[in-house]
């Protein structure tokens, strides 16, 4: 059996996470399609929220969860090159813990008498946070893209999304939906659980 041949001007803009990755035929949870192969390179050619449809290498295309492709360098790194800015741990350690110093401060007032339950319950609302720590690795939540991800002291990688990718109506004019439904990339798994749903494996058209 010969190997499909690739369509004319193809070029991977990203890989599918060791765990596969669900599809659909268009940017709507109601239209399952065949699920991607782990590992599978695919080019991203559209995005509307969280969405992205990709296109594999026999032209075969459906929408997928953007969030949980794995970029594919372009160019190899310059040594001594600052990382992008998306795979930095540092300003997403940085603001956990700013949020983690709010809450404290909220406790300790509580504790102290200074603060009533009322005062304390406003000063922390809308406050979410969450890591695990295990020697080198870290497990990080990160609150403005509803999704965990795994550092290994350098480098960020997506780990697990908290929620169901958001047709881009809902993207526009809901605020972010708390459906437990994350997918995992190929991160290892952490020391304990972190909300996580199976998934099917197939291969693509």
């Amino acid at each position: 059996m010969t190997e499909p041949t690739a369509v004319p001007g193809f070029s991977p803009t990203h890989v599918v996470p060791g765990d596969g990755l669900p599809t659909w035929q268009a940017p709507d949870v109601s239209s399952p399609s065949v699920p991607l192969d782990p590992f599978l390179p695919v080019e991203l050619v559209d995005r509307r929220g969280d969405w992205g449809r990709v296109m594999c290498a026999n032209g075969w295309s459906a929408w997928v969860d953007g969030r949980l492709l794995v970029a594919v360098p372009q160019a190899p790194p310059s040594a001594g090159q600052p990382l992008d800015r998306t795979s930095d741990p540092q300003p997403l350690l940085a603001r956990a813990e700013e949020v983690l110093a709010q809450y404290r401060r909220a406790a300790d007032e509580l504790a102290a008498g200074s603060a009533d339950r009322e005062t304390f319950r406003r000063r922390t609302r809308g406050i979410r946070l969450g890591m695990v720590v295990d020697g080198e690795t870290l497990w990080l939540y990160d609150a403005e893209h509803e999704r965990w991800v795994y550092c290994d002291g350098a480098q960020l990688a997506p780990f697990a999304v908290a929620a169901p990718p958001q047709s881009p109506r809902e993207s526009a004019s809901q605020p972010p939906r708390r459906t437990t439904a994350p997918g995992r990339t190929a991160a290892p798994a952490p020391p304990t659980q972190i909300t996580e749903t199976g998934r099917g494996r197939g291969t693509s058209g």
